[in-house]
């Protein structure tokens, strides 16, 4: 490793971080891991794919290396492509090796901001089963739908901003057309395995 690279670890080894080069400039110079509020503000401030970049250029230009697909827990697929539509099952925030990161409610385990970097690293997850059904990110036309669900607490009304940091991650990667779709974000009283957030989605693939 040169003094121009970083890496990080990103939630036991979920995704990576790279930072240096070319990386480092579309991070503003920053050295910042996927999960903290600054990388949060370096992706917004990093500039949004043109259709001259690739999703997959893309994804290195931001350092965000993805492990593997985990396999499903029950009695389900997870993905099911029907013409050129593919249909991603819910992920929640479980790590590759199967263990959960985010177990709570939002507004009482934890805050807005953990939130948002929960459903953020559920779209981590959801690229990375993408990408093993595809392979790879470049065949994705555009995000169709985003179904998001945050386990909250009855009183919390900002699942929006909470599946944001979903929404802004995959605007970065696949661009501000291609990357934004129709969503839904409601608030749950529980989630399976009592996870955090859960989304799930629809994509529009080509051959």
């Amino acid at each position: 490793m040169n003094d121009n690279t970083t890496r990080r670890d990103f939630f036991g080894g979920a995704a990576r971080v790279a930072v240096g080069g070319a990386a480092a400039a579309a991070l503003g110079g920053a050295a910042v891991g996927l999960s903290s509020p600054d990388h949060l503000a370096a992706l917004s401030a990093a500039p949004p794919a043109g259709p001259q970049v690739s999703p997959e250029a893309r994804l290195q230009e931001l350092g965000i290396e993805l492990a593997p697909a985990t396999a499903p827990v029950a009695t389900y697929v997870p993905t099911v492509a029907v013409g050129n539509v593919l249909y991603v099952a819910g992920h929640t925030p479980r790590m590759p090796d199967g263990s959960a990161r985010y177990r709570g409610k939002v507004g009482d385990d934890f805050t807005l901001e953990e939130g948002r970097e929960a459903a953020e690293y559920v779209g981590t997850r959801i690229l990375a089963t993408v990408r093993a059904n595809l392979g790879s990110l470049n065949r994705v036309v555009r995000l169709v739908r985003t179904f998001g669900m945050v386990n909250a607490t009855p009183d919390f009304t900002e699942q929006p901003q909470v599946i944001n940091g979903f929404s802004d991650l995959m605007v970065q990667v696949f661009g501000e057309e291609a990357g934004k779709g129709t969503r839904a974000a409601v608030g749950m009283g529980s989630l399976p395995g009592g996870m955090a957030v859960e989304i799930e989605t629809f994509w529009e693939i080509r051959p």
